[in-house]
């Protein structure tokens, strides 16, 4: 985002956890709380053309939780902030991945300043580490390696190996957290009749561990050596469950249609896009009670469109 980007709410700070927790002994005396979630505030003409305006009117944002409207404390930039980013790469894709690395190389080198990368390669079920977190870029843009492509190597679901890597935040301080996943999405552990997102219980438990970590999941749809040969029933579930992750995590999910995408450089172009328009949203919740809770994120401007994480656990 150019220096010169104006958001007529905003002002320019990065602090604090996404989700702001109290003492446990002042909890019953307290009617209200501080929640922060992090949000990325674009206008749909932008996505349109790829290219991010220099002014937005966001007019007024509107948070509900739990369908109850709150107050909004504040809502600040986060775009210069460091990026905690772990990709995570399907290894048995079909070979045409291979002609993506070079752009997801570049995509890695051009992070703010201060990221951190982790690189994993989900085999079978576990994560084959490249690379660890590291604020070396160019490290691990080269721990990129070509996938396998075989059969012998496909996992029953991509989301435990999502959850695996969730749990590698824990040792990370607090701020924007993020995963790149490029995979199919399809989960055949009940078999294929069993593959819809519905029947998914490890997509569940990724996204309510990407919810409590306040790690936003972005998607690549890309075919395996399952899926490349073009049953749309499969395809569409594996879809279906890459767009819930990212839906419900405040990430997105981007697909080229049904088939492998022939370069993912307008993926990246958008992406990009996303995270220069990252703003952390902080509101007064009205809700004490433990647990999830669901959050919406509106704005009067009809132009403009809001991502955000669906929800919450409050502990």
């Amino acid at each position: 985002m150019t220096k010169n980007t104006l958001f007529s709410l905003f002002a320019l700070v990065l602090l604090g956890s996404f989700v702001t927790a109290q003492p446990e002994n002042d909890r019953d005396k307290q009617k209200v709380r501080t929640v922060s979630i992090p949000i990325s505030i674009f206008t749909k003409q932008e996505l349109r053309q790829g290219q991010a305006e220099e002014y937005i009117q966001a007019d007024r944002l509107i948070v509900r939780e739990d369908k109850d409207e709150q107050t909004i404390l504040s809502i600040r930039s986060v775009v210069e902030a460091p990026l905690a980013l772990c990709i995570l790469i399907q290894d048995d894709l079909s070979s045409s991945f291979n002609l993506q690395i070079k752009d997801l190389k570049k995509f890695i080198r051009s992070l703010p300043r201060g990221s951190r990368v982790m690189v994993g390669y989900i085999r079978g079920g576990t994560i084959q580490i490249r690379q660890k977190f590291t604020d070396d870029l160019d490290q691990a843009a080269e721990s990129i390696r070509i996938v396998a492509s075989s059969s012998t190597v496909s996992p029953r679901n991509p989301y435990d190996s999502v959850i695996d890597a969730l749990n590698r935040f824990d040792a990370l301080p607090a701020g924007r957290r993020a995963i790149l996943l490029v995979s199919d999405g399809l989960d055949v552990t009940q078999g294929f009749s069993g593959s819809t997102p519905a029947q998914s219980l490890d997509l569940e438990r990724a996204i309510s561990r990407a919810q409590r970590r306040s790690v936003s999941v972005y998607s690549f749809y890309t075919a395996t050596v399952m899926t490349e040969g073009g049953d749309q029933r499969l395809i569409l579930n594996g879809q279906g469950s890459l767009n819930k992750l990212s839906d419900e995590t405040g990430g997105r999910a981007f697909f080229q249609g049904s088939i492998s995408p022939m370069t993912f450089e307008p993926f990246f172009r958008d992406l990009t896009l996303l995270l220069n328009r990252q703003f952390l949203l902080s509101y007064l919740s009205t809700h004490m009670k433990r647990g999830y809770h669901r959050v919406e994120v509106q704005s009067t401007n009809p132009d403009v469109k809001i991502e955000h994480p669906k929800g919450y656990y409050y502990r």
